[in-house]
């Protein structure tokens, strides 16, 4: 496929995306490896998680996927098509199939547009490939708002009200995979978990998939089809979300797991991951190694 050829999307098709070894280096001497060997898969309708400690690589996988970063090595497939090759300036643009979600809505709202101007975006990119159309006030609608917010400026809405707008604009473009990184995490407690539970209901109504990135293991579990466990650049463990909460494999895994404050609000482990659990985590192996 050329560079300038856009993937054909094939809605018969189950896997939207399909990424294999891939690794992530920064510059450096020595060069950095953000991601080592990440693997996964995504299908129509699917919600995969990706979850583990600041600095495990999550994001890196997900500017991988998007484009954002270059990878250094492997291969990812979207749609059935190799994007891999596409060059990471003209990705993000030639690809308006995929959509990322950013974890502070402030920074990815353009201050100087109106929000229906910027929901009209995602509409255009959907109506370029030939999806069917909408209108900004219907998508304000679907995410919880008022249809007659369109005039008005991001400045006069609310942190939670913002992280609508940017998942109405991403989903305006009906996109085959969403990529939400940490997208609640900026939010109020209150609404974390309504967001988060927003966004897996307009992808499953749009036949897509979602790669959502969280440290909320909670909202992880009520929200998730498929967990991985990422740790040092690595998936090093993965499954159905609720067979791995009932029997996690890994200690690093256990530890992630016994963190999650109980519904007083209380933490498990309060006192966090001892140097004794640290040191049996360096030498957890790998999924697939």
């Amino acid at each position: 496929m050329a560079d300038d050829a856009m993937p054909v999307l094939r809605p018969d098709r189950t896997t939207v995306l399909d990424a294999r070894g891939i690794t992530v280096r920064y510059p450096g001497s020595p060069p950095v490896v953000a991601v080592r060997d990440v693997s996964l898969s995504i299908a129509a309708g699917e919600t995969v998680a990706l979850v583990g400690e600041s600095g495990s690589g999550k994001s890196s996988v997900a500017r991988a996927v998007v484009g954002i970063e270059r990878i250094a090595e492997g291969d990812v497939a979207f749609d059935g098509a190799p994007v891999s090759h596409l060059g990471v300036r003209r990705r993000p643009r030639r690809l308006t199939g995929i959509q990322m979600v950013f974890q502070d809505p402030s920074t990815s709202l353009n201050p100087r547009r109106r929000i229906g101007d910027q929901i009209e975006d995602g509409i255009r990119a959907a109506r370029a490939r030939g999806a069917e159309g909408s209108r900004p006030e219907e998508w304000l609608e679907r995410v919880g708002l008022s249809p007659d917010m369109v005039r008005r400026m991001p400045h006069s809405f609310s942190g939670g009200q913002k992280q609508r707008i940017a998942i109405a604009r991403a989903l305006a473009a009906r996109p085959h995979l969403l990529v939400a990184d940490e997208p609640i995490s900026a939010l109020d407690a209150s609404t974390q978990t309504a967001v988060a539970e927003l966004m897996r209901e307009l992808v499953q109504d749009l036949g897509a998939g979602m790669l959502f990135i969280s440290h909320d293991l909670a909202v992880v579990r009520r929200i998730a089809d498929r967990t991985l466990v990422m740790y040092g650049g690595r998936v090093v463990e993965e499954g159905p979300t609720e067979q791995l909460w009932a029997a996690p494999r890994q200690p690093y895994t256990k530890a992630l797991l016994a963190a999650i404050p109980e519904p007083d609000g209380e933490g498990r482990v309060p006192h966090g991951p001892t140097p004794e659990e640290r040191a049996m985590w360096t030498e957890v192996t790998p999924v697939g190694a």
